[in-house]
């Protein structure tokens, strides 16, 4: 089996928060690149399969990797959808972290177009995490607590918005949770189904569907 921990890193690869393997060593340049490899065939067999079908032969089978590499970084399948987990759990918290204050005018309509283009490319990149959290795929305690936390970030930070709109307490904990379960069905459509749009005319549709129905005041 072939690897090697030695090469220096690139000045992209230095920026990046380093993977960390289930030994918790540092990797090397060659080392994070193979485990980016697993990770990616880790979605590609989640995405085909389904949580539960997917094996590691599976996902050695797409990465083109022996099982005694995959071992190297992960110690199951389990651990791996656990590293996929924690990347977009970050990458959700991040996003929440820049949804500022929307207005009911036309900048408040850029703006909330602007954060929801960023959302569908992070269901691109962890559409297969979002959807095992949504419908309830996983049984480990550990990995349902995450998803619970990541979509918890993203309602608080609808609540704290729309707060500023006039709609709080439990009202806005329902308009809240129907914001964010209604952007994410379509993410889900728009990912995975031919709808027949092209991206533009998609994320339109959904920007001017939540100002109008979300940020702008019926009075």
């Amino acid at each position: 089996m072939a690897r090697d921990d030695s090469d220096e890193l690139t000045d992209s690869e230095a920026d990046e928060a380093p993977p960390v393997p289930h030994d918790g060593r540092e990797l090397r340049s060659q080392g994070r690149k193979t485990m980016a490899t697993l990770l990616d065939a880790g979605k590609v067999a989640l995405t085909d399969m389904g949580y539960h079908a997917a094996r590691v032969d599976d996902v050695v089978r797409i990465a083109g990797v022996s099982h005694g590499t995959f071992y190297l970084y992960f110690s199951s399948k389990e651990d791996l959808f656990m590293a996929m987990a924690r990347r977009c759990a970050s990458d959700m918290e991040e996003l929440a972290a820049r949804l500022d204050d929307i207005d009911g005018d036309a900048a408040g309509l850029d703006a909330l177009r602007a954060w929801l283009d960023e959302f569908l490319g992070l269901y691109r990149r962890h559409g297969v995490v979002i959807r095992a959290w949504a419908e309830q795929h996983v049984d480990d305690h550990a990995l349902r607590s995450l998803g619970s936390d990541s979509f918890g970030h993203i309602t608080e930070t609808f609540q704290a918005r729309l707060a500023t709109s006039g709609v709080s307490g439990r009202a806005g904990e329902l308009k809240a949770a129907a914001l964010l379960a209604m952007i994410e069905r379509f993410a889900f459509l728009a990912c995975t189904r031919d709808l027949g749009f092209d991206d533009d005319a998609l994320l339109e549709t959904l920007a001017v569907t939540v100002h109008r129905g979300f940020y702008v005041s019926s009075d």
